[in-house]
């Protein structure tokens, strides 16, 4: 069990798909968490909560999301602190790099790493990417153009798409 470092904090934000916990370190954001995620660390991990007003390092990610969601920014400039093994890290980094608006699947991704890593494989760095919507792991389809798994949900992980025209809208949506 993890547990957070002194100078881990987390911050609740509320978005236009719900609530979200942003936490960091002293070296960027290590997390971004819908309510349910499915691979929510303890919160424990996240460290106490700041409230955005101390200046506890949220400003530039608040912002920068608030931007996205208004239709303003297609590409974040935030310092990431991401843990995770190195096949991991080559994966987000490979998600990082698939432009706004834009969707590719899970064998796509597995062509590309290469090494006979197989599309459920990567499926599951997908999901356990720490950093959704700034590391875009909703722009991963399966093997039909079908939504498939997001920790967030599917409805979120649609929502998303939507925003960024990468799918038709479904309904209105409330942003």
């Amino acid at each position: 069990m993890s547990t957070a470092t002194q100078t881990t904090r987390h911050a609740v934000v509320e978005f236009p798909i719900g609530p979200l916990t942003l936490v960091r370190d002293d070296l960027g954001l290590t997390g971004i968490y819908f309510p349910g995620h499915w691979t929510r660390p303890d919160e424990a991990s996240f460290g106490p909560r700041a409230e955005l007003a101390e200046d506890g390092g949220f400003e530039a990610a608040v912002a920068q999301l608030r931007e996205y969601f208004a239709g303003g920014r297609r590409e974040f400039d935030l310092d990431l602190n991401l843990h995770g093994s190195d096949r991991a890290q080559q994966v987000w980094r490979l998600l990082s790099q698939i432009p706004y608006g834009q969707t590719t699947t899970y064998g796509a991704l597995a062509k590309e790493i290469g090494g006979g890593i197989s599309p459920r494989a990567i499926g599951g760095f997908v999901g356990h990417n720490p950093i959704s919507i700034i590391v875009p792991c909703h722009r991963v389809l399966g093997s039909t153009g079908s939504l498939t798994g997001y920790a967030g949900g599917l409805e979120r992980k649609r929502k998303l798409l939507e925003l960024e025209r990468a799918l038709p809208a479904s309904e209105p949506t409330l942003w």
